[in-house]
């Protein structure tokens, strides 16, 4: 199994085959447009713009789990994306990544690259935020929060998870040295 043998909803509510993005390196992101990590969509348009003329996508995925920061529809988040944060990749249908609602694409992620700790600038914080929700977050594989990112490589494998504390600058080389 990997990435490509699921499907998805875009933002029009349309079924989408991951499979049509065979011998790329994504970077698959649960989002949300009124969190502290908002900001990182700058730079991960600054990596987009870089590494997608070498075979490379970011799947951008609205979450409103996480304090309620993805509130609206697709379409309304999709909107402020595009205005706002100019953000030129695609953007998909808002999910819940926990749960039993939970996409089975997120399911899948999860397995594939388990929780390890949380990280980086600004774990401190989040960790007592994670923690008032989930006593035993670090028992289990659950996103933490928005803005986690998952790296796949070329085969549809899920090689990295990363926390949305951690720097983007590992980011960027993790997908790098995949490209």
């Amino acid at each position: 199994m990997s990435v490509y043998d699921f499907e998805v909803k875009d933002g029009d509510g349309n079924t989408v085959s991951l499979s049509q993005y065979k011998d790329k390196v994504l970077l698959i992101v649960n989002s949300a447009t009124k969190c502290g990590f908002t900001p990182q969509y700058t730079e991960l348009n600054e990596i987009y713009a870089e590494f997608n003329p070498q075979g490379f996508e970011i799947l951008d995925f609205p979450c409103n789990q996480f304090g309620g920061q993805a509130p609206g529809t697709t379409e309304e988040i999709t909107e402020v994306c595009r205005s706002k944060w100019l953000v030129p990749y695609t953007i998909f249908e808002k999910i819940d990544v926990n749960g039993e609602d939970a996409s089975p694409l997120f399911e899948y992620l999860k397995n594939e690259q388990p929780f390890t700790g949380l990280t980086g600038k600004g774990a401190g914080k989040l960790k007592v935020v994670v923690k008032m929700k989930d006593r035993h977050y670090k028992d289990n594989n659950d996103i933490k929060w928005n803005f986690t990112k998952f790296l796949v490589d070329r085969e549809g494998n899920v090689v990295r998870r990363f926390e949305p504390t951690e720097d983007l600058n590992d980011v960027k080389e993790a997908i790098k040295a995949l490209l």
